[in-house]
């Protein structure tokens, strides 16, 4: 029997409309029922292409008992991040706080029926692990504690809440400041710091992310100051990750982060804002540099939005599903015997390109291969007696053939939604990159799309 979510618009929120959950939209009659009834919230946001939700979902949401229980004790709201960022925002403030700074999605927060957080988590498992309290752990200490410390859960509420209220005010009311010259080296002092010497990247240790915005401000800075280190540090961050399984070997476009040091391992979901500033980051360390290699990841990731992102009246869609057929990854990663078969009589040399995309039998994503340019390809192509050229023209053919075949699979699902403001970054990226590359068909894009 399908909930209230059957009547929204939100690709996220129906996702859920045939859970066993009594699940409200963000609405005043979620919380005039949560009054009347005088139970909890539970407020659970996420979005469509999130792993972390689908999981939750599927372990939980779907779950017949979970759903008795919470129908029995809690008022459930379902928001999708992306459809409503206000919300998203003012509950991660709350998460974060309660969590020492840790946060994410799917966010789980517990609110009075008026709307103030006493309590705050992101994914629980349904039974206990990682270690973790399960899903069904934290509901029975949450209705506990709000049925028999009734008056210490509002206090806490109401305190949480001031707190917030109080951060949000000061940082309206405050008054701007200067970019002075010694702010600006502070800034990106503070970056270089951190920086990754050998894997790349503006953070050390795991999980990374891309860090665009980041990346650009230092390519900026050297441009301003010609400090060396700053452009050294963002182009290995560039290249790196595009040599990584954060970025698609064969379909171009980035995957939102990687839960390793490497970028070897990615968060599969494709999100269209982290595409946008990442195109134009690589566009701008290609003019800078001249390395012809980031040019043609700025071509496969714009590219990729124009085959895969784009509707039909010129809109730019919001993101693409980590999953597919219930799967975290299925149709990004490959055997090494499905390559093999793939590839042979295609290419001449297998083995090559097999090594320089890093694929071996045991794999290294459950028992199958993320693709990634494990090595530099000029020494994949001398430890296998080929001229560079060839070797190119080989990987050239291989990711041809692999790319048709893997449009044969269940592709991962699509969020709809047109979102103003990531099209309007996306939008950017396909002008700058017409203007600087001379592309018509970036140009076209940038004009349907305005």
């Amino acid at each position: 029997m399908p909930n209230r979510l059957q009547h929204e618009t939100s690709p996220y929120l129906l996702q859920h409309a045939d859970n066993p959950v009594n699940w409200y939209p963000w609405s005043d009659e979620a919380f005039e029922a949560a009054k009347e009834q005088d139970k909890p919230i539970l407020l659970s946001i996420g979005y469509s292409a999130c792993h972390w939700c689908h999981v939750m979902e599927h372990e939980s949401f779907e779950d017949a008992a979970t759903a008795a229980f919470l129908n029995e004790n809690f008022v459930s709201i379902k928001v999708d991040r992306e459809e409503r960022p206000d919300v998203d925002d003012i509950y991660m403030q709350a998460t974060l706080l309660f969590n020492r700074g840790g946060g994410g999605w799917p966010m789980t927060v517990f609110v009075t029926p008026d709307g103030h957080p006493f309590h705050a988590g992101t994914y629980y498992p349904k039974e206990p692990r990682y270690g973790m309290p399960s899903f069904r752990q934290v509901m029975e200490a949450v209705i506990e504690t709000y049925r028999t410390k009734r008056g210490q859960v509002e206090q806490t509420a109401r305190s949480v809440s001031a707190d917030l209220n109080r951060s949000m005010f000061e940082s309206l009311a405050a008054e701007p400041g200067t970019l002075t010259p010694a702010l600006l080296d502070t800034a990106a002092q503070n970056m270089l710091s951190q920086a990754d010497p050998v894997h790349g990247g503006l953070t050390r240790g795991k999980p990374k992310f891309p860090n665009p915005v980041n990346l650009d401000y230092l390519l900026r800075y050297h441009a301003a100051t010609q400090n060396d280190r700053a452009l050294q540090v963002a182009l290995l961050a560039l290249r790196k990750m595009a040599q990584g399984g954060i970025y698609d070997q064969l379909g171009g476009g980035f995957h939102r982060y990687s839960v390793d040091e490497k970028w070897l391992v990615p968060h599969f979901e494709k999100m269209l804002y982290d595409n946008a500033l990442l195109a134009r980051v690589y566009l701008h360390g290609w003019q800078v540099s001249g390395d012809p290699f980031l040019r043609e990841i700025v071509e496969g990731t714009l590219d990729y939005i124009l085959r895969e992102m784009t509707s039909p009246d010129g809109g730019f869609t919001s993101s693409q599903d980590a999953d597919s057929e219930g799967e975290e990854g299925k149709f990004f990663v490959w055997t090494e015997a499905e390559l093999r078969q793939a590839l042979d009589g295609v290419v001449s040399n297998v083995k090559a390109v097999l090594d320089y995309w890093g694929v071996t039998a045991p794999g290294n994503f459950e028992g199958k291969n993320i693709l990634h340019a494990a090595d530099m390809m000029e020494r994949v192509a001398v430890r296998a007696g080929l001229p560079i050229e060839q070797m190119r023209d080989e990987v050239a053919a291989a990711r041809t053939v692999l790319f048709a075949l893997r449009k044969n699979r269940v592709p991962p699902g699509r969020d709809d939604k047109i979102l103003a403001a990531w099209n309007g970054m996306m939008l950017a990226a396909f002008a700058e990159a017409a203007r600087v590359l001379g592309q018509d068909d970036y140009r076209r894009a940038a004009v349907e799309n305005a």
